[in-house]
């Protein structure tokens, strides 16, 4: 009997969303113009990230970059820098990666087919579905955390959406449902649904929404929809102590480029030391590259949480009095540089755990810097 009741609200969703997806979606740039290259671009992005911040980088990122040669022939360090501040800087090489693997074996096209997508570097189901539905017209669905969230309280269904399993028994079921006429606006509207709806956080709008009434959590009344999605718990995050040294004088700032792997691999920081160091400590660290601050100023504390780890930050804003004797030892792990400010802005990927520490120097990251530089132009 379940069976059958779960195949009635399903058969039932594409009618109820797609005239509620038409009766006042989101215009978004992506939807507007929506070439395989550009849903790509907006998806990646769209990751972990709110449509909101993504809007001007997506902008630029075209500009910068308008099709899969232009991204494809870009240097990574290029790449990083049109992505600082997007964080989850894995997403942007895989662009790279990806289009490059588009220049050698598909003549510079994106694939049509979700089996020849999914192969892409950098994307997963969902990501290919999106593509090959949107883009391309083909039957298949693209399910993420918004869709699982939705199908969780529409049918009230309390298997634990990390699972694996569980996600593609989903999409098999979203498969079955898919109009071949529009399945690229039904995969919208229920990302749509989940974005601007049925919410992660907070009260979902269950008055406006086009399933009350075949939605089972919803029908309830009584708060019932915050038992659903069911995840299992995270491990806690590991805690990294930290402290930041932001080494100038009037003309130059000393940066460092991390390790090609790893967390952030490949971008450029302010130099650290392990720990939360005292003021005499990170004297004498400083001496040892070379360099005699002049004055040292304590900075507030900040923190920045990644994934699966958070990073507490100490800092401090040293003045030096000399730069052009800075030495690096040889075999050393550090790679210094010395550049000016505005080498910063447009040119090196500084990410955006450290935006506490670059405002003392009116350093601007990501969209900010570009919007500065439009205006400037």
């Amino acid at each position: 009997m379940k069976v059958t009741e779960d195949n009635n609200i399903l058969s039932k969703l594409p009618r109820c969303l797609l005239a509620w997806y038409d009766g006042g979606r989101r215009v978004l740039p992506w939807r507007e113009d929506p070439t395989p290259y550009h849903v790509w671009i907006s998806e990646i992005m769209l990751q972990q990230t709110r449509v909101e911040a993504v809007k001007p980088y997506y902008e630029r990122f075209l500009e910068q970059f308008p099709d899969i040669a232009a991204l494809a022939a870009a240097p990574e360090e290029a790449l990083l820098k049109a992505w600082e501040g997007l964080g989850y800087y894995t997403r942007v090489r895989n662009l790279g990666k990806a289009s490059k693997l588009i220049m050698y074996e598909y003549g510079g096209s994106m694939p049509s087919s979700y089996e020849e997508i999914i192969k892409l570097p950098g994307i997963g189901s969902y990501t290919a579905g999106a593509i090959a539905s949107i883009a391309f017209g083909q039957n298949v669905p693209a399910v993420d955390g918004n869709v699982l969230r939705v199908y969780a309280r529409v049918m009230a269904d309390d298997a634990e959406i990390t699972d694996a399993k569980v996600k593609r028994r989903i999409e098999e079921e979203f498969r079955e449902i898919m109009p071949k006429d529009r399945p690229g606006d039904l995969n919208q509207s229920l990302m749509e649904l989940g974005a601007m709806v049925c919410l992660p956080n907070g009260d979902p709008k269950c008055e406006s929404c086009p399933l009350k009434d075949l939605c089972r959590t919803g029908k309830c009344g009584d708060g019932t929809y915050a038992s659903y999605p069911v995840k299992a718990k995270k491990a806690p995050r590991t805690v990294e102590e930290k402290t930041v040294l932001i080494l100038h004088n009037d003309n130059k700032l000393v940066i460092t480029r991390r390790p090609e792997k790893g967390l952030l691999a490949g971008m450029y920081e302010f130099p650290c030391m392990e720990g939360h160091a005292a003021k005499d400590r990170v004297v004498a660290y400083i001496r040892t590259l070379g360099l005699e601050p002049l004055q040292v100023k304590k900075l507030d504390p900040a923190k920045h949480i990644f994934t699966h780890r958070e990073w507490h930050m100490t800092g401090y804003e040293v003045r030096l009095d000399e730069l052009a004797s800075l030495k690096v030892k040889k075999g050393s792990a550090e790679s210094l540089l010395m550049v000016d400010k505005k080498e910063i802005e447009d040119r090196y990927p500084i990410p955006s755990a450290y935006a506490a520490f670059a405002k003392h120097l009116r350093i601007l990251q990501g969209s900010k810097a570009k919007r500065a530089l439009s205006a400037e132009g």
